[in-house]
């Protein structure tokens, strides 16, 4: 058996961190596109004449057909049965049309007036590019963690998906930190975006280089791979049946409702908190992915080497609580004092999800994988189509502020509402670490198998 392992191409360092690489970059260019429009959000208001309800149901279309159609637990169903490489092709085309239609309604190239369900016309289309995106996005993020566990597993598992993570993170610091000066450069608000559709494509490129490898691997590995991956839609139950499952997805979706939301209201909270410049606002929000970009893989190899999953999960968790606290503190609030409490944030958010999805494989076998991660996306994105409309809704109604021209917001209820989100999260790390303890997951355990 060991020396049938040795023989395959996942034995080979260079092959298997040269697939992660060529995947991961396929991941930035989808995280590019799903946070470009955060920093755009005063232009938008500005130029467009988008209120904050609107760009909070914009942002929310995000999950719609995840959730409501089950886009996401077809999608892992599909991945289970056909296989990473027809799968990610199929999640990156869709973030290619979604991109497109996303562009035609801001850029004004599609002639949008009046109204179409009770929203402005131009927000439900660009809404529907985003919604169409947002499969496409989550498909690829499910596949991709597969693909992860499918070269790494008795490997640097944790580390592998910690740089894929950090990877795909810069896809979020760059549309931070670039989105503003690029649009102003090229007098467009939509420019930033076509940037997006170019990026999407050399990252679909990207993913056809990688089914050559895949396709490698798997004629190295032989039979056994279709013999692991063989999948019944009847061991759905046996997932959701699982414990674990439900606290990790519980986990998952309180977390990251308390940070991929917080992002899409970042850079206006610089600008009506702490007084930064607009175009220079969202400097201080891409600080939390690069700090993702070094401390999620070396929190990833920490796990790999040293364990202590579930302890990482409740470190970063009780972390998130105190960042959020003190966003919604009225006490000094100069720019440097946001950027510290952001960096913070940068550290609880390479903590949890570091441990968080190497432990998934450790819950459920390999075989159901795929829509395994696929339910926990899908719960994930009930927190990431609903935390965004809830917080714009809650801007407009409680915390707009008076004055002239741009509208102006105290955030104080929206980050009290994410400090609650942290505290819920804590919770569940702890009933998790508990559950742990009693099932023996090995969650504790390092993933590096020694001999």
């Amino acid at each position: 058996m060991v020396e049938k392992i040795r023989q395959t191409l996942r034995d080979s360092k260079a092959a298997r961190w040269t697939a992660l690489a060529v995947v991961a970059f396929t991941m930035l260019c989808g995280y590019f596109l799903t946070d470009v429009m955060a920093p755009l959000k005063p232009m938008l208001e500005e130029q467009l004449l988008w209120s904050s309800t609107d760009y909070g149901i914009f942002t929310s279309a995000y999950g719609w057909f995840n959730v409501f159609l089950l886009m996401l637990i077809f999608g892992g169903i599909i991945l289970d049965k056909i296989g990473v490489r027809l799968t990610g092709l199929g999640a990156c085309s869709l973030m290619l049309i979604g991109c497109a239609i996303k562009y035609g309604a801001v850029s004004g190239f599609l002639p949008l007036e009046g109204t179409i369900l009770g929203m402005k016309a131009q927000v439900a289309i660009a809404a529907l590019g985003y919604a169409i995106f947002g499969v496409g996005v989550e498909i690829a993020g499910i596949t991709v963690s597969k693909i992860i566990v499918k070269w790494f597993k008795g490997y640097e598992m944790a580390l592998a998906m910690g740089l894929e993570m950090a990877t795909a993170r810069l896809g979020t610091m760059l549309a931070m930190s670039v989105t503003v000066p690029f649009a102003h450069a090229c007098h467009s608000i939509s420019a930033p975006i076509l940037l997006c559709l170019i990026m999407l494509c050399i990252g679909l490129i990207a993913f056809i280089v990688y089914t050559i490898m895949d396709k490698k691997l798997e004629a190295s590995i032989g039979d056994e791979q279709e013999e692991e991956e063989s999948f019944r839609v009847k061991d759905i139950w046996l997932i959701i049946a699982n414990k674990g499952f439900w606290l990790i997805a519980l986990l998952c979706v309180l977390f990251y409702s308390a940070v991929f939301p917080f992002l899409k209201y970042a850079t206006d909270l610089m600008v009506n908190k702490y007084a930064v410049d607009p175009e220079l606002a969202g400097i201080i929000p891409s600080l939390l992915p690069l700090g993702t970009l070094f401390l999620t893989p070396f929190f990833g190899n920490l796990y790999d080497h040293k364990g202590k999953g579930a302890t990482i999960m409740l470190i970063g968790a009780l972390m998130l609580i105190g960042v959020h606290v003190l966003f919604a503190l009225p006490l000094l609030n100069y720019w440097w004092f946001a950027t510290i409490i952001m960096i913070v944030l940068g550290v609880a958010f390479s903590l949890v999800p570091s441990a968080m999805w190497p432990s998934v494989p450790k819950i459920i076998p390999e075989k159901q994988l795929g829509t395994a991660y696929a339910l926990i996306f899908w719960v994930q994105n009930w927190g990431l189509m609903g935390v965004p409309a809830l917080i714009g809704w809650v801007l407009d109604r409680y915390c707009k502020l008076g004055g002239e021209g741009q509208p102006a917001y105290d955030y104080t209820i929206p980050m009290a509402i994410f400090a609650c989100f942290g505290i819920l999260a804590l919770i569940i790390a702890l009933m998790l670490k508990a559950e742990d303890k009693k099932k023996g997951y090995g969650l504790e355990l390092p993933n590096i198998q020694k001999a």
